[in-house]
């Protein structure tokens, strides 16, 4: 290599770069389809359109890549060896609205929201930038554990069952809806002098459901769960490195000799696809819905100043200003080509910022074969059939880790917070990650409040976000700065 190529602008040898190539697409895979198989299933879409949404999410992600790490114009692109991926941060947001508007409207809604964000991010960049001073560690180390505590709920629901529906813990006594139903049609019947049965009447659920919490489906989910602790334990280097998408593995291949999964949508799909704009139709704007959206962005955003400061000291690279906000507007503008092609809010996949750590090697043009090789995936139907074919509890097993890992990012980077000499610290995290979880203890608890500000108030993400914000302002002032968020970025590998 020539003395004067700086390690980031090294060109490998294409072999190698393949291989380096699939090792950072592997490390992100299991999380990249994480996101489009919560929110299409919270949607009730059909496993086609779920499918859908997972080869939409990989061609996005690669997409996004090659613009971040290659640079687009003198706008976009941090141009460092970055990797681009749907942030959970977005998750419980789109979950609410797909839970209040169920199928292809909800759909239109959420797109909506994140073609709008992503216009608005694309526009703030510059500021957010600045804004590092707002979010120390004891700020983004709160909103990253409310973040994994949040999303636990989905994956224990994965492995027992949903709260509502066929999965349901309970369900209403056979012979209760039989006694419903005969008195209903006597009621009604001509000449009927019973009188007539209330609008909405309906009955308890109070038998026991035989499928919640069905004993096969929990072993399962055990043994993905004691898979990935024992790869990860026990192997070294790469194959560590994958071990929640090696536990995915053995437990699909369980689950298919339990009959618990077929293959019928994979031999259905098509070997090629192309990922259209709009396949749900035009999507909605509405303005609380996409100003939801916009305070997860500047929170991802945030996250990813961190991970894009620590980057340039792992890589020897100078990340000024301009850099900063190159890199952040290409979050926007991920976002933005995300809710066009039916996909989510994308940032830096910070496990493989870890990844370029590990492995020493700093050349973008890594990412740069990472980014074709997950454009590839995403043209590949019978690929994300797959994926959607996994059984709940499969994925339940793994969710418990990469749930569970985000949230534990947080405790890391809060560990390096000054409890000791700063007693405000702990008010700022125990107070925020209180009213972080009264969207997940008391859910009704907005059904007083006006309508309006339902889906504002309805995540515990941004809940905690903005009293971690101001707790933090009025206890300490607005006193972060760079070398903070570097060493919270350093801890955040796993996020």
């Amino acid at each position: 290599m020539s003395s004067t190529i700086h390690p980031v602008d090294e060109q490998l040898p294409s072999g190698k770069l393949a291989a380096l190539g699939l090792q950072h697409v592997l490390v992100m895979y299991a999380g990249a389809v994480a996101v489009p198989l919560i929110v299409g299933r919270a949607l009730k879409l059909s496993p086609q359109d779920v499918a859908y949404l997972i080869s939409a999410d990989l061609f996005c992600c690669g997409l996004v890549t090659l613009i971040q790490s290659l640079g687009a114009t003198q706008l976009f692109g941090i141009k460092l060896p970055v990797m681009m991926g749907v942030t959970f941060a977005s998750v419980a947001p789109m979950v609410a609205m797909a839970n209040a508007n169920p199928g292809e409207i909800g759909a239109q809604l959420i797109f909506g929201s994140i073609i709008g964000a992503g216009i608005i991010s694309i526009l703030i960049a510059p500021l957010v930038s600045r804004m590092l001073r707002f979010f120390p560690p004891v700020v983004t180390g709160t909103i990253i554990a409310v973040i994994g505590i949040s999303l636990m709920r989905i994956g224990i629901n994965w492995i027992f069952g949903n709260p509502f529906g066929p999965t349901a813990p309970s369900v209403v006594t056979p012979e209760h809806k039989a006694w419903l139903d005969a008195a209903t049609a006597a009621a009604t019947a001509p000449g009927s002098t019973l009188p007539a049965i209330p609008k909405d009447l309906a009955l308890l659920p109070k038998m026991p459901n035989p499928k919640y919490a069905d004993l096969g489906g929990v072993g399962v989910a055990a043994l993905v769960l004691v898979s990935i602790l024992l790869i990860a334990r026990y192997a070294k280097g790469f194959v560590a490195n994958i071990s929640v998408l090696l536990g995915i593995v053995i437990g699909g291949v369980v689950a298919t000799a339990m009959g618990l999964m077929t293959f019928d949508k994979v031999g259905k799909a098509d070997w090629f696809g192309i990922v259209t704009p709009f396949h749900f139709g035009m999507p909605v704007f509405d303005p609380v819905l996409i100003l939801t959206m916009s305070l997860v962005m500047i929170v991802v955003m945030i996250e990813s100043t961190g991970m894009f400061l620590a980057l340039g000291e792992m890589t020897d690279s100078k990340v000024d200003q301009a850099a900063l906000t190159r890199g952040l507007r290409t979050d926007g503008l991920g976002t933005l080509i995300g809710g066009i092609f039916n996909t989510f809010p994308y940032t830096s996949f910070s496990q493989n910022v870890g990844l370029v750590a590990v492995t020493g090697v700093k050349s973008r043009f890594v990412c740069v074969a990472g980014g074709l090789i997950l454009i590839a995936l995403g043209l590949l139907p019978k690929m994300a059939a797959l994926v959607e074919s996994l059984p709940t509890v499969v994925l339940g097993g793994a969710g418990l880790v990469m749930f569970g890992m985000v949230a534990a990012t947080g405790i890391r980077i809060l560990g390096g917070v000054d409890f000791k000499h700063n007693r405000f610290n702990a008010l700022i995290v125990a107070i925020s990650i209180g009213i972080g979880m009264i969207p997940l203890i008391a859910p009704n608890f907005k059904q007083w409040m006006p309508h309006g500000l339902h889906p504002l108030i309805e995540s515990g993400i941004l809940l905690a976000s903005i009293s971690a914000v101001i707790l933090n302002l009025f206890f300490n002032g607005a006193s972060g700065d760079n070398r903070d968020a570097i060493e919270a970025a350093k801890q955040a590998e796993a996020h």
